[in-house]
């Protein structure tokens, strides 16, 4: 990780503004690099005179919409039935899961598309039903782009007024993150013992 942010900060330096878009761009196709650092390590390049600090947040929002949209399209591409194809071959998952979570998605779209784009490990992941269900683009941009925006402009402002310290946001981060996983680690154990319990009921 020290390398891949000794890259950010190269191409942040070298490029400007626009190498915040860049960075940020990899990072939402590639979750493993986190924005809880790309982003405040921004905030912190811009403090120190490489470039403007609003600069950096609009060009982390048309990163942030680039990556998501490489998503989308990714979502749109594999389709609803190879997706529930897949489904029925991962043990207690089945097709119907997936159905049901995609006219989830239909009838809540904008406010996941929105929100998601504020929960850490969530971000990326959400443009990929938004492909699945066929959200009209201009519709899954705008929410994208205004919940992008409001990410982003945190981080960043947060980066930019810690200076040095700007690696104190990635705790302050961690924490929400970690809420947010052992919620999701719940969710997934009451499914799949709801899912073992119907099958020995079955059986």
């Amino acid at each position: 990780m020290d390398a891949v942010l000794d890259w950010v900060v190269l191409v942040m330096r070298t490029v400007g503004a626009p190498g915040v878009g860049l960075a940020t761009a990899l990072e939402t196709v590639f979750p493993p690099v986190p924005s809880e650092l790309v982003l405040p390590l921004a905030g912190y390049t811009a403090s120190q005179g490489h470039y403007g600090v609003w600069a950096a947040i609009a060009w982390a929002t048309a990163g942030s919409l680039v990556g998501a949209l490489v998503l989308y399209w990714l979502g749109a591409a594999w389709g609803l039935e190879r997706t529930c194809a897949l489904a029925d071959r991962i043990p207690l998952v089945h097709a119907d899961d997936v159905r049901r979570a995609v006219a989830w998605f239909g009838r809540n779209g904008r406010t996941a598309v929105f929100f998601g784009r504020l929960v850490p490990g969530v971000r990326s992941l959400v443009s990929i039903p938004a492909g699945v269900d066929r959200m009209p683009l201009a519709t899954f941009c705008l929410y994208t782009t205004a919940g992008s925006l409001v990410w982003n402009a945190a981080l960043v402002l947060a980066g930019y007024e810690l200076g040095a310290q700007w690696h104190r946001v990635e705790g302050y981060v961690g924490s929400v993150g970690n809420v947010v996983y052992a919620l999701l680690a719940v969710a997934l154990v009451v499914v799949v013992a709801r899912r073992l319990r119907h099958r020995l009921r079955d059986a």
